[in-house]
């Protein structure tokens, strides 16, 4: 009798005493919370945690111009703070939405749209100007592109931040040519055999008019030059040379052999100017200028600029 007593009372004592605490149930996300936009109402914090942490591992798909971009958050340097937004989540009322926190190494985004933007960046390229059957021919320009790298990592942070995995349109922006057909400017043939200056506006004709060249023992040099000075009204200077020695510098004036206009070229001392002998123009006959009737010059010097390019041809 006593031993069934006692068999009983420990029968009691473990029907009676409270469950320990490893068996009692998990508590389980109130229904209808996300964190992140992830559904995770009536899950465990565990299956939860597991739950958040795939989605964010889903990369982000960066579209730059025509191309596809995958990269996962931790190429990005970004880390999901799971645990805190778990807390906040099995404390939130249903139906609440609760934010994720997400961590970024500092620069590594920064770093990443760096080596993108080497990568898809597109220099714009100028019109280039070159000579095809003795008139100009410019190259058509193309425009550059130029990937908005401040924009790109603020949108980047956001996506990650709002585990956003929709596609994501990086910002390009276009890169203007300086120099177009449009825009080229004049341009200057000489036909040194002829004897004839022609004037075009990037590739469409102008005006042209009858010059004189240099004779045979002082010819206007072949190639391709620039003016590289303007002159008004200048002085002449002899030159270095046995034609001019002995000769006096001539102040600006109607004796003035350079006329009343100088336009100097990077061939050195030749230059396109005006001149009082009006009965050379259309020979050869100066000592390497081009010389022009003097209003002719005149035109001709108020409708180009230093940096005009001067072909000079034997045609």
């Amino acid at each position: 009798m006593k031993r069934l007593c006692l068999l009983f009372a420990a029968g009691l004592l473990v029907a009676s005493a409270p469950a320990a605490a490893d068996d009692a149930p998990p508590a389980t996300i109130p229904l209808g919370v996300s964190i992140g936009g992830v559904a995770v109402g009536g899950l465990t914090p565990d299956v939860a945690a597991a739950n958040v942490q795939q989605e964010f591992n889903q990369p982000l798909e960066l579209e730059v111009g025509t191309t596809s971009v995958l990269v996962t958050p931790d190429v990005l340097g970004a880390t999901a703070v799971i645990d805190r937004a778990i807390e906040r989540a099995l404390v939130a009322q249903p139906n609440q939405s609760v934010s994720l926190g997400v961590t970024v190494i500092s620069g590594t985004i920064a770093d990443f749209v760096a080596k993108l933007a080497q990568r898809f960046d597109r220099q714009a390229a100028d019109a280039k100007l070159s000579l095809r059957n003795l008139r100009p021919w410019l190259s058509k320009e193309r425009a550059g592109r130029k990937l908005d790298q401040r924009r790109a990592v603020h949108d980047i942070n956001v996506a990650l931040a709002n585990m956003t995995r929709a596609p994501l349109r990086l910002t390009m922006k276009a890169v203007k040519p300086k120099v177009t057909r449009s825009n080229f400017g004049p341009v200057i043939v000489i036909r040194r055999n002829t004897n004839k200056l022609f004037l075009y506006n990037g590739m469409r004709s102008w005006r042209y008019f009858a010059v004189a060249t240099g004779q045979t023992q002082y010819p206007t040099p072949l190639g391709r030059f620039s003016i590289i000075v303007k002159w008004r009204n200048p002085w002449w200077y002899p030159p270095n040379s046995p034609w001019a020695q002995g000769q006096k510098p001539i102040p600006p004036g109607p004796n003035n052999p350079l006329g009343t206009r100088w336009m100097g070229l990077s061939a050195p001392g030749v230059g396109i100017h005006g001149t009082p002998s009006d009965t050379s123009i259309g020979y050869s006959v100066s000592h390497g200028c081009i010389r022009m009737h003097i209003p002719q010059a005149e035109w001709l010097f108020n409708h180009v600029d230093i940096g005009t390019t001067v072909f000079i041809v034997a045609a």
